[in-house]
């Protein structure tokens, strides 16, 4: 299901724009060469954020699966998912949140001093720092990469989401301008059809049916641990 993350993202990126755009196109270089270099720091440093962030709700649902909840984890963040999916928008609204306004202020600050420092290393520190913005989208593939329940998959998840928000990215930083409202929109509508879908094979992954897409899953106890074996048809 890796290839869900870059589709996420890629269709994500159409939605996000809007909020990383001008950050985006502040990031530049003195010449053709860095230019182009400092705009692929910026987003790997956006990548990683994202991996790291995989890592923790990755480790975060790989502790809950050693206490014998996978399948049931599973169905809860697959119908989580798909909430998400039919209401991603509104889930921008967590910005406006006041226990998360300090934390937002201090993100931009650092965005601000990074941009203002220019340089290479300034450049992939700000991908960094704008990785931690709220975002529906991002929030989204974080909950599938919570369902995981792998602290690697999970942040492999999540840099492949990062890594499906760069094209989109790239053509605004040399175009120079944002992509018009009516193609955002056009985009924009596959995102809840994709999202359904991942939230949907999450919650047949939960159910254990025996296919492919729903392996059934054997609980084995040695001692006071649990380990969770996938059997395959």
């Amino acid at each position: 299901m890796l290839w869900t993350a870059f589709l996420l993202g890629f269709l994500g990126s159409f939605h996000c724009v809007g909020m990383c755009g001008p950050i985006a196109l502040a990031v530049g270089g003195k010449n053709n060469s860095s230019f182009f270099y400092h705009k692929i720091l910026y987003n790997i440093g956006r990548s990683l954020t994202y991996a790291m962030l995989g890592l923790i709700v990755g480790s975060l649902g790989f502790s809950l699966s050693l206490a014998g909840v996978q399948q049931g984890f599973s169905i809860a963040m697959g119908v989580l998912i798909l909430i998400l999916a039919l209401s991603y928008k509104n889930a921008d609204r967590f910005l406006t949140i006041p226990a998360l306004s300090g934390i937002i202020i201090w993100i931009k600050r650092q965005l601000n001093r990074f941009l203002k420092a220019g340089g290479a290393f300034a450049f992939f520190a700000t991908g960094l720092a704008n990785g931690l913005l709220p975002c529906g989208m991002v929030y989204m593939a974080l909950v599938a990469a919570l369902a995981f329940q792998s602290p690697f998959l999970g942040a492999t998840y999540m840099f492949f989401f990062g890594i499906g928000t760069i094209p989109m990215l790239l053509v605004l930083m040399y175009s120079g301008s944002l992509i018009s409202l009516k193609t955002r929109q056009n985009f924009q509508k596959a995102i809840p059809y994709l999202g359904a879908m991942i939230g949907i094979l999450f919650i047949f992954r939960g159910l254990g049916l025996g296919v492919f897409f729903s392996p059934n899953l054997q609980v084995f106890d040695y001692g006071s641990a649990q380990v969770e074996i996938t059997m395959c048809p």
